[in-house]
């Protein structure tokens, strides 16, 4: 069993979303506005107002299944999930639905990082991008396709460390000059010694091992980590999102080695002023560190060419940055090609023609 969450309209029943123009939670029924304390003061007075629901997660076999269903709460039509997808919508009535039990105990984000630019902006900003990429296939950017961009929120470790660190080295100082005929060299050699403690904040680790999610997002960094709030369920209302699949254990040699060298190169970039700088011992401790589960946002369009190949276009939902891995079409790379041929074609017959 699965619990699987919508939240409703506290006026008129009806699901609602998140409004990444106004932060606000918006019912498309009566066209209600509520805030998240609004909806969580009310939820707590009529707990049966929200629609939490255990479904019976039809297929529960991991190791024989790409895919978990769930029923949907308001109208029983089968939602079909892989095993990381934390929050959803119905194809069939398009409720908003979060697979809660997905989302708590240690797998219960610390944060998130609301959407800041909503869908209608997210298209316009697409629209405008694929204008100016002449080779794309036209239904690359056609409605259809369009209908297909996704809001998904994507998880992610955040770390914040103190480290201590220490520096010792050989630098030297040269000095050229000459009198007469003669070039003298003079040469100071210096023992160095630095130590000192920094704070690193913010660094930010992929937490999902799907490698073709990896490269959408980690093309739109970096997100505005600082405007992170407190997670609420209501956020992913209306978005889809992925519950972690990288635990922060896994990432540890790799957080340390990059903790590692931001502390050491804090120290070499205090060592100035000399010729030449060679380091003969360096040593960093990880004095604290601070690890947080987030969730971020990314606007997405996918696209299958005739060869089943995946392409995308993502964007930042905070800061919309965008990256891409773009199809193009041959027939139009073709008609391009073809043109400049008769150009050159033409050209040549021309001076052909007055010589």
């Amino acid at each position: 069993m699965a619990d699987v969450l919508t939240h409703h309209c506290p006026n008129c029943g009806g699901p609602l979303t998140f409004n990444p123009s106004d932060q606000k939670f918006h019912c498309d029924y009566c066209l209600s506005i509520f805030t998240v304390e609004d909806i969580e003061k009310f939820e707590t007075k009529n707990p049966e107002s929200v629609s939490e629901t255990q479904s019976e997660m039809l297929n529960t076999d991991e190791t024989t299944s790409d895919v978990d269903l769930f029923l949907c709460p308001s109208c029983g039509a089968q939602i079909v999930t892989d095993h990381t997808t934390a929050a959803t919508y119905c194809y069939f009535c398009h409720n908003p639905v979060v697979l809660s039990e997905r989302l708590t105990g240690a797998f219960l984000p610390n944060k998130v990082l609301p959407f800041k630019i909503d869908r209608k902006a997210a298209i316009a900003d697409f629209l405008t991008w694929t204008q100016k990429k002449h080779f794309i296939p036209k239904d690359f950017f056609s409605e259809q396709q369009i209908e297909k961009m996704t809001g998904v929120y994507f998880p992610y470790w955040v770390v914040d460390a103190e480290t201590s660190g220490n520096l010792t080295g050989k630098g030297t100082s040269l000095r050229v000059w000459i009198v007469g005929e003669i070039e003298y060299t003079e040469t100071k050699v210096y023992q160095i010694f630095r130590k000192g403690k920094a704070k690193i904040n913010h660094l930010t680790k992929n937490a999902l091992k799907k490698n073709l999610q990896q490269k959408m997002v980690e093309g739109v960094q970096p997100f505005p980590i600082n405007q992170a709030v407190d997670f609420h369920t209501e956020y992913l209302s209306g978005f889809q999102a992925e519950k972690r699949d990288i635990e922060i254990k896994e990432l540890a040699e790799q957080i340390d080695h990059e903790l590692t060298e931001y502390t050491e190169d804090l120290l070499r970039d205090t060592v100035s002023g000399y010729t030449t700088f060679t380091p003969s011992n360096q040593s960093v401790d990880v004095e604290k560190q601070d690890n947080h589960y987030m969730l971020l946002p990314v606007w997405l369009v996918t696209y299958q060419d005739a060869s089943n190949r995946t392409y995308y276009y993502a964007m930042n939902g905070q800061t919309g940055k965008v990256s891409g891995v773009l199809p193009i079409s041959n027939k139009r790379l073709g008609l391009f090609s073809g043109g400049i041929f008769a150009a050159v074609l033409a050209i040549a017959m021309i001076v052909g023609y007055f010589l």
